[in-house]
């Protein structure tokens, strides 16, 4: 079933799990104003992932309330986990879930058997103008994230799409979901990360720079660093063959040996 009542209320997910599968889960985690379908659906069916995918509350078809810190994200994934009977996933996460991909992997790291962080960073300031104007000024919000959120490849579908989903929330979601961001700091604490990491990341990402996944990279002793060519901040929609593939190749080569 895609609903499940929990603690941290009712929370949808999308599970492509086989039944006769025993690949470790990957949770999937979207980003800020975003929902389980900013995951490309190849990445959701791929085998080896073996993927869950969830809008996190407030997002998507999962009711509200949303959170406003990268730690209450964190309970909800606990509680989820909790809910499906999963000792241990790996934790894939997207801009802000990519945040609270590295803090889970801090807080619980026995539950965590690998982390994916895709267009994210160690540290995520937010631009003023959005978490100043976002309640207020939806929209003038929504069309600069249109510009920053995609690279010059994305189609203009693409940024469309983009820019309904974000309309569609509660203004005070977003805000909420930046304010998280903008609150995360955890570069003082990579070196504790001891679990399998691959970092992807686009090239020409204007939300969170490249230079972010670099650092990350540099700073976890067992990652591996995927840049995308040309890639923006959503580049699980921009490239979805090259990141599932990025995906693939690393769970074969870090959780099947």
């Amino acid at each position: 079933m895609p609903y499940y009542e929990t603690k941290a209320g009712r929370l949808y997910i999308s599970d492509h799990r086989k039944a006769d599968s025993t690949a470790t889960p990957t949770l999937l985690i979207h980003g800020a104003g975003g929902s389980r379908l900013d995951w490309p659906q190849q990445l959701r069916r791929l085998p080896e992932a073996n993927a869950i995918a969830v809008d996190l509350p407030g997002h998507g078809n999962s009711d509200a309330p949303g959170r406003d810190t990268v730690e209450g994200y964190v309970e909800v994934i606990r509680v989820l986990m909790d809910e499906l009977d999963l000792s241990k996933a790996i934790i894939c996460g997207h801009s802000m879930g990519g945040a609270i991909a590295q803090m889970m992997g801090l807080t619980d790291p026995d539950r965590v058997a690998g982390l994916i962080l895709v267009a994210t960073g160690a540290k995520l300031t937010v631009h003023p103008d959005i978490l100043n104007q976002v309640v207020e000024r939806q929209e003038v919000v929504g069309k600069l994230l249109s510009e920053w959120l995609w690279g010059d490849n994305a189609t203009v579908e693409m940024r469309r799409n983009g820019l309904q989903q974000l309309m569609s929330l509660d203004p005070q979601i977003i805000y909420d979901d930046y304010l998280a961001c903008n609150r995360f700091d955890v570069r003082a604490r990579l070196d504790e990360l001891e679990m399998p990491v691959l970092v992807l990341s686009g090239t020409d990402d204007r939300m969170t720079f490249h230079k972010y996944s670099v650092y990350l990279a540099d700073q976890i002793k067992n990652s591996t660093l995927v840049p995308i060519d040309g890639g923006g901040h959503m580049i699980t929609l921009e490239y979805p063959d090259q990141v599932t593939e990025a995906v693939r190749e690393w769970i074969h080569t870090t959780q099947r040996n």
